[in-house]
């Protein structure tokens, strides 16, 4: 019976044809980690056209969930997929923000920059919007919504009460371009509100030093709230395995009212 079986082999194997075996290796990265969930969510994305908000668009959409994509630019988003609904949205409208978000299960806040153009980090848009939404979620009847928000690195610490922003020396800050310093200050004040908000379900995901697009691998590690480092000593993720992250906390809600990291392997 094992003689049949291998003669049954080599005969599939000469069938296949050498087209189908490298569409099979293109695509078998693209399967790891695509296990769709049990029970589809309906994720709210802001700031859906952005760098990361692009890949945690697509991470959600290839997931299965249904996706309302939120931008201030609807031509910025590629549109006619399955489950995806793109619409305009200002973060900082009360009603505007209660209208997109009700009965969402899940809402992303993926946004930076200034509401203003000030040096302020108290008008920052994600300092700004993380109040916004926690203050519509909490004014909600009945609201089981969660909020996970993509972070910055600068607020993870370097050591107890030391954070890495705060660990750069003196003269180095002076080279660290004026708006992300902002948004640096911005992400520590939002840290400090939410860190008061215990009636809404949140969640907020730093990256790691090095967060730039790039390979979809779905290996990630989460490492708390401190500054991690892989076996060689370095400090990365692509947003795309970020992504892959931020989406599995969605699904699982492991880490309410924390702050987390994740880094690459």
């Amino acid at each position: 019976m094992l003689l049949e079986g291998l003669r049954a082999s080599r005969r599939l194997i000469r069938r296949v044809s050498p087209g189908s075996v490298l569409l099979l290796c293109l695509y078998l990265p693209l399967l790891a980690h695509a296990e769709l969930p049990d029970q589809p969510l309906d994720v709210v994305i802001y700031g859906a056209s952005g760098a990361a908000g692009t890949r945690l668009l697509n991470e959600a959409l290839r997931r299965n969930h249904r996706v309302t994509a939120v931008t201030r630019d609807t031509s910025r988003i590629v549109g006619g997929r399955r489950n995806l609904q793109i619409v305009e949205g200002d973060i900082v409208d009360a009603d505007s923000v209660a209208r997109i978000t009700a009965g969402a299960d899940v809402v992303i806040l993926s946004v930076r920059g200034s509401i203003d153009g000030s040096d302020n980090p108290a008008s920052t848009v994600h300092r700004v919007a993380v109040e916004q939404l926690v203050e519509v979620l909490r004014a909600a009847p009945d609201s089981q919504t969660r909020l996970l928000i993509v972070g910055g690195a600068g607020s993870l610490e370097v050591r107890p009460g030391v954070t890495y922003a705060e660990s750069i020396p003196r003269l180095l800050r002076l080279f660290i371009p004026r708006e992300l310093r902002r948004e640096i200050a911005g992400h520590r004040l939002a840290l400090a509100y939410l860190a008061t908000v215990d009636d809404v379900p949140w969640t907020y995901v730093s990256p790691p030093k090095s967060f730039k697009p790039g390979r979809r691998t779905g290996a990630y590690q989460l490492a708390g709230k401190r500054l991690a480092y892989d076996a060689r000593g370095r400090s990365r993720i692509s947003m795309e395995d970020y992504a892959i992250a931020l989406l599995d906390e969605a699904e699982r809600a492991e880490h309410i009212h924390e702050h987390i990291s994740v880094l690459g392997k």
